[in-house]
């Protein structure tokens, strides 16, 4: 079983069965800059097809109950309509996890791939194989590679929310399809030189022993932090805090990691309210540690009341 907050949740498991899938996706094609002279039902199609994907794809051999199923969404942008049906775009990837005992779901992954390239005719399955990442055309099978990626990077720390390491699984699963990835040269993101922050990165550094700490971090900040603060809130927010203290020790030793950057998109709302009602101390070194370790959002925390 994947994971489980009262003997009701264990009770609908068994009730419904272990067969439910783990995602409950959402895919969104944007086609505004595709010249009209495509027709845009193609990717109606390839919306449909994705979508069953995601949510039709077994990809894990826990069992979810409804209740369970992780709540993310995928926007593909299509910027670029190639020779070839090959179209290139970027892709923002979304997910979130529930708060116990509450209706607030808190994010898990919120990012954006700038690098995505793939080779689309309509009705063309829509297939994965983890054992032969490549498939039978490189730029074919980059579109399904890239999205079985993040579904194993958000399954990694959706997992890794709940128990420690819980995650290493998934993350080992989406650096098996970085060391196997398609190649071509309309291609780009799974390779260490094309960039600092890429899929290549992030799937490293999850997989590096450099940075264990994170995992911790994770854990703390979920599962020990935000899961009780509802409850407790001193409690919840001095495990949030010691999580600070996790990344900001990671980022001492490990300046600019994509890891880093990674973890606080979508978060700084959340940090605020956390340690708005901080006391005086502790608010203080969490200014002091958010506006070095999320950059973009430093003036937030710093005019955090």
């Amino acid at each position: 079983m994947h994971k489980k907050f009262s003997l009701f949740f264990f009770t609908l498991l068994i009730a419904y069965g272990a067969q439910s899938q783990e995602l409950q996706a959402r895919v969104n094609i944007i086609t505004n800059k595709v010249s009209s002279t495509v027709d845009k039902k193609i990717f109606q199609t390839l919306q449909s097809g994705l979508t069953n994907f995601l949510n039709g794809r077994r990809w894990t051999n826990d069992g979810f109950q409804p209740a369970e199923k992780i709540q993310c969404s995928f926007l593909l942008t299509i910027d670029q309509a190639l020779d070839g049906n090959v179209y290139k775009g970027k892709l923002t990837v979304q997910a979130a996890r529930p708060i116990f005992n509450t209706a607030y779901e808190s994010p898990i992954v919120n990012f954006l791939d700038d690098d995505v390239s793939f080779k689309y005719i309509e009705f063309q399955p829509i297939e994965f194989n983890e054992n032969r990442v490549q498939g039978n055309d490189p730029i074919v099978s980059n579109l399904t590679a890239v999205f079985a990626y993040y579904v194993n990077i958000i399954l990694g720390f959706d997992y890794a929310s709940f128990s420690t390491r819980g995650g290493d699984p998934y993350f080992l699963k989406a650096w098996n399809i970085v060391n196997n990835a398609p190649e071509n040269k309309d291609i780009r993101g799974w390779k260490s030189f094309e960039s600092l922050r890429n899929r290549y990165w992030l799937a490293e550094n999850l997989n590096n022993s450099r940075f264990a700490l994170f995992h911790d971090a994770v854990y703390a900040y979920y599962r020990t932090g935000l899961d009780v603060y509802y409850e407790n809130e001193e409690a919840g927010r001095t495990s949030i805090f010691n999580c600070l203290n996790l990344l900001n020790s990671l980022n001492n030793e490990n300046a600019n990691s994509m890891i880093m950057q990674f973890f606080f998109q979508g978060k700084n709302n959340e940090l605020v309210k956390v340690f708005s009602k901080a006391n005086p101390e502790m608010k203080t070194r969490a200014k002091d540690i958010l506006s070095r370790l999320d950059l973009t959002h430093a003036s937030s925390y710093k005019d955090m009341k």
